[in-house]
């Protein structure tokens, strides 16, 4: 995998989260150290809850954790360790858990932000999206039919209609 930019998901007054997108830019990644950071909590708490996200069957194991080469400097050498991250379902789900004010404002962020794409159309509606595919369904069925039409004359590309309400039909 390249290495790629992290991006900038989470930011309160106090604090930005860089983490790091996949390769098919679905999901997040962050380590059990920058969650510790993101909600002001030790890193042995955030590992306490991620265990029980786990042990609970909140999410599972397997979808939920990947393991990064990390290079870091360590004294005089540079190390390339493989560090496990954890995706954005569990960072979710850890920031539901976890009792910090840090932990408040990233609830706060986090409704906001499922309140926006909610309200403001940027969540789908089912409804919606499946009426909108039957009507380019409709759409794509008559665009298929129009060249064998009848109705259509070469010279102009319009129907037989139109220049009998006055249209004209543009020649090169």
């Amino acid at each position: 995998m390249s290495e790629q930019p992290p991006i900038l998901i989470y930011k309160d007054a106090e604090k930005a989260v860089d983490v790091r997108l996949d390769e098919g830019r679905e999901t997040v990644w962050l380590t059990q150290r920058q969650m510790s950071g993101l909600f002001d909590k030790d890193v042995r708490t955030i590992n306490e809850h991620v265990l029980n996200v786990f042990d609970e069957g909140e999410l599972e194991r397997e979808p939920t954790i990947r393991k990064f080469r990390i290079v870091r400097q360590e004294g005089s050498r540079q190390v390339a360790r493989s560090i496990e991250h954890y995706n954005l379902d569990v960072i979710i789900s850890i920031g539901y858990r976890v009792k910090s004010q840090a932990g408040t404002r990233f609830r706060q962020w986090a409704t906001r932000v499922l309140r926006e794409h909610l309200t403001q159309g940027w969540t789908v509606h089912q409804q919606r999206f499946e009426a909108n595919g039957r009507e380019l369904e409709t759409a794509m069925a008559l665009v298929r039919k129009a060249p064998h039409s009848p109705a259509l004359n070469r010279s102009g590309g319009r129907g037989s209609g139109g220049a009998e309400r006055g249209d004209r039909a543009v020649r090169p």
